[in-house]
């Protein structure tokens, strides 16, 4: 084998690496589930609009020295900006509602209904992208829905109108992939990070100048823990996708489902019942099967 195939070789290995990659999603998903623990901690004292900005500004604080230290600040020059700013109105969108649901519903369950991405996705590519989607996709997502059915139990008379505000950070969420999605060909990675994480923290400030309150002292360092691990999953979340197909480690995330359920259990004395459960199982295979089939 010569130098040239050989280092190319030594790159594909490196690149491929499922365990660590599986690894780096597992503590990814570890901090998003105590992310959501501790926004659902902060709420009891701070409005909703306050936990959206704080989570933005301090993500933004830790993100910079992130990108700086490691000479990874992006060229920002775009000629697609609008795109940029869709991504950023779809993805804060998405915020504001999931931060809601977490705060009004047990962990688990807005977490799960958070994480239904994958069933929106192929929908909203369809439409928006024309991407086809294939059979088994189709497939997956039938059963995905049925398991949000299970969960949300319309007609039992213990529906809670929250969990379609969860559905909805979903949706908003999935849009804001598909953005991502069409102006990757453009956009690198940190430019895309970037500008969100810039832009998100300037809308969120408008509605300080209605919804502002002084936090209290005591909450003011689980606001700069949210910060901390906000960037900390995305960190590992991106070396996780850098270090495997995302086919392979993607599936992993849902592992946060199970991070939050403990979470909630311990703080919270929740538990899923059994329709919540099984729900649960099938919104879990349907997201792996579609993640996978869209890879």
């Amino acid at each position: 084998m010569g130098s040239t195939a050989l280092t190319k070789h030594m790159s594909s290995l490196r690149k491929n690496q499922p365990v660590a990659g599986a690894l780096y999603i597992l503590g990814a998903g570890f901090m998003f589930a105590i992310m959501g623990a501790l926004v659902r901690m902060v709420s009891t004292s701070l409005n909703n609009e306050m936990v959206v900005f704080f989570r933005n500004l301090f993500a933004l604080i830790f993100m910079i020295p992130v990108l700086v230290t490691r000479r990874a600040l992006p060229e920002l020059k775009t000629e697609n900006f609008s795109s940029h700013l869709i991504r950023t109105v779809t993805g804060l969108s998405a915020m504001y509602c999931y931060f809601y649901a977490l705060a009004h519903m047990k962990l688990a369950e807005a977490v799960l209904l958070s994480y239904t991405t994958p069933l929106f996705i192929p929908l909203i590519a369809l439409i928006w992208l024309k991407e086809p989607v294939p059979k088994m996709v189709r497939f997956a997502v039938i059963i995905g829905f049925a398991g949000v059915v299970l969960i949300l139990r319309p007609g039992f008379g213990i529906f809670q109108p929250v969990s379609v505000i969860a559905l909805i950070a979903a949706i908003f969420a999935s849009t804001a992939m598909v953005t991502i999605r069409s102006m990757s060909d453009s956009e690198p990675p940190g430019r895309i990070v970037f500008y969100y994480t810039v832009l998100s923290t300037l809308i969120s400030a408008i509605p300080l100048l209605w919804a502002w309150e002084m936090p209290q002292g005591s909450i003011l360092p689980l606001l700069l823990l949210m910060g901390i691990v906000a960037v900390s999953g995305q960190l590992l979340m991106t070396r996780g996708y850098s270090a495997a197909p995302a086919a392979q480690v993607g599936p992993f995330i849902y592992a946060t489902v199970v991070f939050a359920s403990i979470l909630g259990w311990i703080f919270w004395s929740e538990a899923l019942d059994l329709l919540s459960l099984t729900g649960a199982i099938l919104i879990c295979i349907a997201g792996v099967t579609a993640t996978r089939r869209t890879q």
